[in-house]
């Protein structure tokens, strides 16, 4: 989103690094409705369908895609792999994206063993189609999850091999979740590489979600941004107790809490913590 936006011009600061120098976050100039961003998401990051084709054009070349990697390309890499029960597994994780699941609903789900799980998922990464977010850990909370929060790389692979359309994902809280969180996350990875803030992904999560951050960045210096991601068109202070919380327990190393929203407007919901579109990721300043 951010190359279209800013027409390659390669120069414009990434969110995190605008965040680092103190500058104020802003929405882009066309900012979708919740409506507008699933539709965004499933256009999908790769060139040829997000710029090229007509959304039933798209959907059929994500399909075909998804296809190609569960059987030619996922044969090339390891030969011999069952590609019906890589379908299953890639299903499950599918519905799992942006979760801290345990490995065993996974291959459960997709009815195979440890042992073939731990080689599918090996599979899926050397194919850059899922990426595991590191849990963060900090002396300054206690009892925290170690797991990954694993994601898919782009939503619209979730829709393409779950066969969902716009309709169906707004139906589906859950569903709707999950994959604004993902976008919100390959929005930030692709911004790593141009990052001279040097900034790393993590989640945090205590065990019972009794406390939870979708994602944080570590800067160097130690420096922490917290970022949240919501459904909602109008989030409150209370959605931002966790952001809250993590400002509370690092003090001057932490220099922002993000609740990226569906809404049109960046404001504030506490010191160092603002609510903001999600389309803020991709603004130009």
């Amino acid at each position: 989103m951010a190359e279209r936006e800013q027409h390659g011009d390669s120069t414009t600061p990434s969110l995190l690094d605008r965040i680092a120098k103190g500058e104020e976050l802003v929405p882009a100039l066309d900012t979708p409705d919740l409506r507008g961003y699933v539709e965004l998401m499933l256009r999908s990051g790769f060139p040829e369908p997000a710029l090229r084709l007509t959304e039933e054009a798209r959907q059929r070349w994500l399909e075909s895609y998804v296809d190609q990697l569960l059987t030619r390309d996922a044969n090339q890499i390891d030969g011999g792999r069952d590609p019906t029960r890589l379908r299953r597994y890639f299903e499950a994780y599918a519905v799992n994206t942006a979760g801290v699941v345990e490995g065993k609903t996974l291959y459960d789900a997709a009815g195979i063993n440890r042992r073939t799980a731990i080689a599918y998922e090996a599979l899926l990464t050397n194919l850059l189609v899922v990426e595991a977010l590191p849990a963060w850990t900090s002396n300054r909370l206690k009892r925290l999850v170690l797991a990954p929060k694993r994601h898919v790389v782009d939503p619209a692979l979730v829709a393409a091999i779950l066969r969902l359309d716009v309709n169906a994902i707004l139906r589906s809280g859950d569903l709707l979740g999950r994959l604004l969180d993902t976008f919100v996350v390959s929005q930030l990875r692709a911004q790593l590489v141009v990052s001279s803030s040097r900034p790393r992904l993590y989640h945090v999560r205590q065990e019972q979600g009794r406390f939870e951050v979708d994602v944080l960045a570590e800067l160097g210096g130690g420096r922490v941004v917290g970022m949240e991601v919501k459904a909602s068109g109008a989030p409150t202070r209370h959605d931002a107790r966790h952001l809250m919380g993590l400002r509370d327990r690092h003090g001057d190393t932490f220099l922002a809490g993000i609740l990226f929203h569906t809404g049109p407007r960046v404001f504030a919901l506490d010191e160092r913590i603002a609510a903001a579109p999600i389309s803020a990721l991709w603004a130009p300043t």
